[in-house]
């Protein structure tokens, strides 16, 4: 594996059931035990409902992109101008921030708003893999 030069997530004890299956190609986000919001963040209460307690469950992995952009600035060491970022709606509900892979380019052409897209796992170090995303192209779907 080459040496990965962007900036990595800090893998917490909170947040460590995400990035254990991520490495096993498995996505999953806590869920509130009494509302039932999905979160994109790794604390064990609820910012729908202000509870505590939440439970991993494992989702699709498939959604929509929500909103895109493209920086044409280094705003973190090891990206490489330009680079795009969306965000993802995904299909139980919750929004994501990642990056799409496996366009020509990555312009926001390829990549527009309402685009159907699901996860694809990088392994980026023996203890860190990172979500992202691809487009569903059409032949899949029929």
């Amino acid at each position: 594996m080459t040496t990965y030069v962007k900036p990595l997530p800090a893998v917490t004890e909170q947040s460590r059931p995400f990035w254990e299956a991520t490495r096993e190609r498995r996505f999953i986000l806590p869920r509130c035990d009494h509302c039932g919001a999905y979160h994109t963040y790794f604390e064990p209460w609820c910012s729908n409902c202000g509870k505590e307690g939440v439970h991993w469950e494992q989702l699709s992995g498939r959604g929509r992109i929500w909103a895109n952009c493209r920086f044409h600035k280094q705003y973190f060491p090891g990206f490489e101008e330009p680079y795009n970022v969306v965000m993802v709606q995904l299909e139980e509900g919750p929004r994501l921030m990642s990056n799409i892979v496996d366009t020509a380019h990555g312009t926001l052409d390829e990549m527009p708003i309402g685009m159907e897209v699901e996860i694809v796992f990088e392994d980026v170090t023996d203890e860190v893999t990172l979500v992202k995303f691809k487009p569903i192209s059409l032949s899949q779907e029929v």
